[in-house]
């Protein structure tokens, strides 16, 4: 079924509608909350939520593109669930990506401070859209999605090796991109 199908089926209120995003995008959400958790059955409960979510904003949302819309969703409940698992822990997995980021990101506290956080994310935007596709993808999938290194060699077709390579230099070049608009 096509997206703007499945949207009509919510905007009519018919449970059909989380059957055919379960269809269509189960797998899709249920990757991204399992990159982030992995634990199948935590994944499970993120897609179950999203689910719900996605009920409850559509109407009157009315998402421009479904698969976004679910993956953001999807993300954010895994990323909330995975802190509250984790409170008092320190894991491998999304907490290695997110400390490999955090080296050239500024703190939540002085973005807070000094900066909007629309004028973070749209250096970001900014920055990723004059990247090479290849490189997009792999600084999406590992920090989005939370793929690991060797995932994204198998992906990619590169080695272990040269995506911890190249996810370095991608985030030295961030690094210098924000410190360049004054965001580090």
């Amino acid at each position: 079924m096509e997206d703007a199908g499945i949207i009509e089926l919510y905007f009519a209120r018919d449970e059909a509608a989380i059957k055919e995003t379960d269809k269509k995008y189960g797998a899709y959400c249920t990757a991204i909350a399992l990159n982030m958790l992995n634990s199948r059955e935590d994944a499970q409960e993120c897609v179950n939520d999203t689910y719900l979510s996605v009920w409850e904003r559509i109407p009157p949302h009315i998402p421009e593109c479904l698969r976004a819309f679910l993956g953001r969703i999807t993300r954010n409940i895994a990323v909330e669930r995975y802190r509250k698992l984790h409170a008092k822990k320190r894991f491998g997995g999304i907490e290695a990506a997110l400390d490999e980021l955090a080296e050239c990101l500024p703190s939540d506290e002085n973005v807070e401070r000094a900066f909007d956080a629309k004028m973070l994310a749209d250096s970001l935007n900014e920055w990723l859209d004059r990247l090479g596709e290849s490189d997009r993808m792999l600084f999406v999938r590992r920090y989005w999605f939370g793929d690991t290194a060797k995932e994204l060699a198998r992906k990619m077709g590169f080695s272990e090796a040269g995506v911890s390579r190249k996810l370095a230099g991608l985030r030295d070049r961030l690094r210098e991109a924000l410190t360049e608009r004054g965001l580090l």
